[in-house]
């Protein structure tokens, strides 16, 4: 069994609970600035968001099999996204809500914290499809293939050269020498239309495919947020999605480890209420998880990735996913799956609430009455439906 999975895991997962723990121990500015009191009157920590985004981003780059180009973008996608999303929860005021609102506030004039995550978000997307350039139309190299293909520019300018052995599955990556001749080796796992110089090579390809992943990054970052609506809600769904991931190959499972190893260290801290993700976790999360799909798939899959993305986003104005996953046995049962029992809410003694902090409403989630859920969401459109935060 190969060992680097699990290594890939064990990493994000003890880079995410040191700086929870880090955190905990010295929260930036004052532990209440960081304080909420859910539905049963306890007190639960934002600060899970800013480890899971840490440890994510820290296994993004040390982790082993990634090539310089997929680990800037993971790093990049992680960092803006739990950034722009931790200036979200501890600034904004919760007064608009929803892309429309957001939008609607600016065109009046009025810059609301949800625009500026909106923007920074779009901004790294649009980063994330730069620096990946345009992505391979078959399946990944990987090994000396995958590397050397990196670097593409730089090869062609000193001679790489890079063939396929038809119907073989069996690549060939060479090199000319200066004064004649050429040395060269045989690799494994090079598929027709691997190869950025024979899949389109055009200034054309390269803008679809930046399109495509910048969408991918800002896409994913928000559907995250939808989701994380319930304790450990949107945990589950970066798991489910990294195992999804984790299909498309070796390269595929090395970017998917880290949103995964991090998520997966914090999960007993979201479902036993004592912290949650907030927008700092769930928008680094799912920029992540976009951003290794970005790099990873063949575009096809890419295509159809952001296509489901946006139809659930879509959904998501008129249908309320909580509602649905509760008449759904399935999905209910691992929704529920390690929650505390549901309690009566109960009118608290304002008094008896620790200092600074900001009353949350059933299962951990504001008390707002257009938020649905467990984090200080943006939500909109009609209040009984979970709304999207951008």
């Amino acid at each position: 069994m190969n060992a680097r999975p699990v290594l890939r895991l064990a990493l994000a997962g003890a880079a995410a609970r040191l700086a929870y723990a880090g955190l905990r121990r010295r929260p930036p500015g004052e532990e209440k600035t960081w304080t909420k009191i859910n539905h049963r009157g306890e007190p639960l920590t934002l600060l899970e968001g800013p480890a899971v985004a840490t440890g994510a981003v820290a296994a993004a780059l040390a982790a082993p099999g990634l090539d310089g180009a997929t680990r800037s973008a993971l790093a990049l996608a992680g960092a803006v996204a739990g950034a722009v999303g931790c200036y979200d929860d501890l600034v904004g005021n919760g007064d608009r809500r929803g892309f429309r609102g957001h939008l609607g506030a600016l065109a009046k004039g009025e810059i609301t914290t949800g625009a500026i995550k909106i923007a920074g978000i779009g901004a790294a997307g649009l980063a994330v499809g730069l620096v990946l350039g345009e992505r391979p139309a078959g399946r990944p190299l990987t090994g000396l293939a995958a590397e050397q293909l990196t670097r593409s520019a730089a090869g062609q300018a000193s001679g790489l050269i890079v063939s396929q052995i038809p119907g073989s599955g069996v690549g060939h990556v060479g090199r000319t020498r200066p004064g004649g001749g050429y040395v060269g080796r045989t690799r494994p796992g090079f598929v027709p239309g691997s190869d950025p110089a024979h899949a389109g090579g055009s200034g054309q390809a390269r803008a679809v495919d930046v399109v495509i992943n910048a969408g991918l990054v800002a896409g994913t970052a928000n559907l995250m947020n939808l989701f994380d609506l319930r304790p450990g809600r949107a945990i589950k769904v970066t798991l489910l999605a990294s195992l999804a991931l984790a299909a498309g190959g070796r390269q595929a499972r090395a970017a998917a480890a880290g949103p995964a190893g991090a998520a997966l260290a914090l999960l007993p801290e979201d479902l036993g209420e004592r912290a949650m993700l907030g927008d700092a976790g769930a928008n680094a999360l799912g920029a992540m998880l976009g951003a290794a799909a970005a790099a990873t798939l063949p575009r096809t899959a890419r295509v159809i990735a952001l296509a489901a993305i946006g139809g659930l986003t879509a959904a998501s104005e008129k249908v309320s996913f909580t509602k649905v996953i509760a008449r759904t046995p399935p999905l209910n049962w691992l929704d529920m799956l390690g929650r505390r029992p549901a309690a009566v809410p109960a009118t608290a003694d304002p008094s008896s609430r620790p200092e600074g902090g900001t009353p949350l409403g059933a299962d951990g989630g504001p008390t707002t009455p257009d938020v649905d859920g467990e984090s200080a969401l943006d939500a909109g459109g009609d209040p009984a439906a979970d709304a999207p935060s951008p």
